[in-house]
């Protein structure tokens, strides 16, 4: 399992994702789920994946060779690079499906691309199995592929277009914490990517791992003021909660004649 999640901001673009790849309790490996295609001064794009890995990695290897008309590196615009990871998806499910399917195997795979073309301002997608997609907007500016759930509260919560890239960092690592608390299938080292709009390269990339004093201050941090929270909520105030002497629904037990 995995767990990516990215923001699209006034100021730019936010990406994290994981490394845990496993297939069951004593078969765990560590893959890198983000790739980045950059020409400095013309792009910067970042491709994330969740799925099946032998399916996400033949998708990224064709994208990373293709040279065509069709394809991240010749886009124009940032719908043609969503429109060219479609591409390279349908492919491989036109090569692999039927076999896959007759082993039992779902063709599973999802995908994150956001980044910028000279031209346009940042935009962000989330691309499905099907090769179609959608892009974020002002009212949506997150996406979340894998393991999403436990991640999601913080982001609804914080996750504004408006807010500072550093805010945006802190919020999802923030929503990456509580991934690693409560699912053992995601797991570290993280890779974090922060994209300045207009830059037109990475402003920073950063391998956090279990060590990492920043990460480690802002989870033991989390934790410690979200049991400070709600140890200062008020307990429940009975006289004003039973006002309407509502009553449970009570069953009844019928006494048969072979009792």
């Amino acid at each position: 399992m995995t767990y990516c999640v990215a923001a699209r901001l006034q100021e730019g673009l936010v990406f994290l994702s994981d490394s845990r790849t496993n297939a069951g309790m004593d078969q765990v490996s560590t893959f890198r789920k983000m790739s980045v295609f950059e020409r400095p001064d013309d792009r910067m794009i970042v491709l994330m994946s969740a799925g099946n890995l032998a399916i996400t990695q033949s998708v990224r290897e064709i994208l990373k060779e293709s040279v065509e008309s069709e394809s991240i590196w010749s886009a124009t615009n940032m719908f043609e690079a969503a429109t060219a990871v479609g591409a390279a998806i349908r492919q491989v499910y036109e090569r692999d499906h039927q076999t896959l399917s007759e082993m039992g195997i779902d063709f599973n795979c999802s995908f994150i691309l956001g980044g910028q073309i000279r031209g346009e301002s940042c935009r962000l997608f989330q691309i499905y199995a099907a090769g179609n997609f959608i892009e974020a907007h002002s009212e949506n500016p997150c996406f979340q592929i894998g393991e999403s759930k436990y991640g999601k509260p913080i982001l609804d919560r914080v996750i504004r277009p408006e807010i500072p890239l550093d805010e945006a960092v802190k919020c999802v690592l923030i929503s990456m914490d509580s991934t690693l608390k409560s699912n053992i299938s995601v797991g570290m080292p993280l890779d974090l990517l922060v994209y300045q709009a207009g830059s037109l390269q990475v402003s920073h990339f950063v391998s956090v791992t279990e060590e990492d004093p920043y990460f480690n201050m802002l989870r033991a941090s989390w934790g410690e003021r979200i049991r400070q929270a709600f140890h200062d909520l008020p307990a429940p105030d009975w006289s004003t909660m039973e006002k309407e002497r509502s009553k449970p629904v009570f069953e009844r037990h019928i006494r048969t004649v072979d009792q």
